[in-house]
């Protein structure tokens, strides 16, 4: 039980990337694309190596509400548009800040809370930027 106020700022959640992450991605999601897995077809691409699943970040915006609100909240939408690709050996740095607190409708006791994301990598470059609606218990 917390409470929410806009403007408040989220503590900044982080992933690695590189093959060893996207390969473990591929295994689950039966994507073993060679942009994704080989250098030279993300070079192809026009990238300088090969580059991370779109969906990948997607999973970390997730993962950074979950730990943000807790496995009690539950996320009401998400979005996002990608930006920027994720080539090997970027750190993925999720970020968020509370845009909207209200009652949540015909619940008493929960808030809904609004969030603009913002996916980056670490040196600030804009991965994806996003929102977000979670539902959290007052």
């Amino acid at each position: 039980m917390t409470t929410f106020t806009v403007g408040d700022a989220l503590p900044p959640f982080t992933r690695d990337s590189g093959f060893a992450y996207w390969n473990r991605y591929a295994a689950v999601n039966d994507e073993f694309i060679p942009i994704h897995m080989e250098d030279d077809a993300g070079r192809a691409a026009g990238y300088p190596t090969a580059f991370g699943m779109g969906n990948l970040t997607w999973a970390y915006l997730h993962v950074a509400l979950h730990q943000w609100f807790g496995e009690d909240a539950r996320v009401a939408a998400v979005g996002a548009q990608f930006r920027s690709a994720v080539t090997r050996g970027k750190r993925v740095v999720i970020s968020g800040q509370v845009t909207g607190v209200r009652p949540a409708p015909g619940d008493d006791a929960c808030d809904e809370v609004d969030l603009a994301l913002r996916a980056e990598d670490q040196d600030g470059t804009l991965l994806a930027p996003g929102t977000a609606t979670v539902v959290v218990r007052r």
